[in-house]
């Protein structure tokens, strides 16, 4: 543990670098660093202005970049700094995502999603709360412990991975793949979902399924719509019928999770024709599914082709399902892990919060190392805007979570 003077003196100088703190964000603000998958070129100048800003910091840099043909730069970066402590075998993780999704709608926006806008204490534009936020106050917490010269229990690792929002088959899986940088016996805080107050610890996640519809009719004039068979009324009927069924067939409750069901709605809907006066003769849509662990992958596609079966035999149409994305869900993080242990204490001597446990349907790259055998846990002080038009970070959350990231690099397991 870190003396109380030593403490006084982390706290200090992270509000006194708070107005840099804020400058770092609205650098990084305005370069979008959105996946190929939604028409953006990665994160390639994003990482590179983090990585200048880590050189100038004089923090040691390792690059893990995966190759992709789909973008300018040819590359997905991930970035790695890191910092020596006392038990140099030993090791703290907190993993950020460099990618941002799309603006959206920008009509919805009152201001540019990609101009940063200070105003009430909070940090407006994409990317800002996720997952910007808590990548800064990582890196301040880091900072401030190598200004004051003071050494951490264990060695810090700061973590930036591509990705995120698309799948991170070019982030956290291409590494867990490719390099070996994590042991069993790592923290590993992900700092990508939270509460207002910072007083929840996310120790599980849903499973997620991201489906494709297509449906397929007979097009044809409008004035004659019996002569043809009108796959959007069928898809309308498709979308209805699972939206009121599916959470009826799959209605286990676990309340660990908020809401304690599996969810399955209906999202993304892609054009059919252009004009008005003809019957589309093809509609496609998409679900996604969030699934509690108690149910397993098969016997939802099973469920879905049974129904899928029924419905062509009934309306003479052809119904062809994708998966377009899956995550299984994994085991849950330790209730006793060290990690928990850690950050709770944390959570509790930094913001005087008791935090409890939980689960979210969210996705985060702590699933995947679950399913490697890892103990992370997600944590975050924010407002949830992720994905909103309007997003905003509270300038107040991102200290707060520098103080609390700068005071666990003092721990040690003999702590507790």
């Amino acid at each position: 543990m870190w003396e109380k003077e030593e403490i006084k003196k982390i706290f200090k100088r992270v509000e006194e670098y708070k107005e840099w703190m804020i400058e770092l964000q609205k650098e990084l603000t305005q370069i979008p660093a959105i996946a190929p998958e939604n028409n953006g070129e990665g994160e390639y100048e994003k990482a590179k202005f983090l990585k200048e800003t880590l050189f100038k910091w004089g923090l040691e840099i390792k690059e893990y970049n995966a190759i992709d043909e789909r973008v300018k730069s040819k590359v997905r970066p991930n970035l790695l700094t890191f910092y020596s402590g006392k038990q140099k075998d030993r090791k703290i993780w907190i993993i950020t995502h460099l990618d941002v999704v799309p603006a959206g709608n920008e009509n919805l926006w009152e201001t540019p999603p990609f101009i940063p806008v200070i105003k009430n204490g909070k940090i407006y534009g994409r990317g800002t709360e996720d997952n910007q936020q808590e990548m800064v106050a990582s890196l301040f917490a880091l900072k401030v412990i190598k200004d004051l010269n003071l050494i951490p229990s264990y060695s810090v690792f700061l973590l930036f991975v591509s990705d995120e929002e698309t799948g991170s088959n070019y982030g956290i899986k291409y590494i867990l793949e490719k390099f070996n940088l994590f042991d069993k016996e790592d923290i590993i805080i992900i700092p990508d979902a939270g509460s207002e107050k910072g007083d929840t610890i996310e120790i599980a996640e849903k499973g997620i399924i991201w489906l494709k519809f297509k449906i397929i009719g007979f097009q044809i004039h409008a004035s004659v719509p019996h002569k043809g068979v009108n796959a959007h009324k069928i898809g309308a009927r498709l979308i209805t019928y699972l939206s009121e069924n599916f959470e009826e067939k799959f209605n286990k409750k676990d309340v660990l999770f908020d809401p304690p069901y599996t969810t399955f709605e209906p999202t993304k809907k892609e054009g059919n024709i252009i004009n008005i006066n003809t019957i589309p003769g093809e509609d496609i849509f998409y679900f996604d599914c969030r699934y509690l662990p108690s149910y397993n992958f098969s016997e939802i596609i099973d469920y879905l082709k049974e129904i899928i079966n029924h419905w062509q035999e009934r309306y003479k149409v052809k119904i062809d399902l994708e998966i377009v994305h899956h995550e299984e869900a994994a085991p849950k993080t330790k209730e006793d892990a060290p990690s928990v242990k850690i950050l709770k204490k944390a959570i509790k001597d930094v913001l005087n919060q008791n935090p409890k446990l939980i689960g979210i349907g969210g996705g985060t790259v702590a699933a995947i190392l679950r399913r490697k055998g890892f103990q992370p846990v997600v944590w975050g002080k924010n407002c949830g805007m992720a994905h909103q038009p309007n997003e905003y970070s509270l300038i107040e959350n991102m200290v707060d979570s520098a103080k609390v990231y700068a005071y666990l690099f003092g721990f040690d397991f003999k702590d507790f």
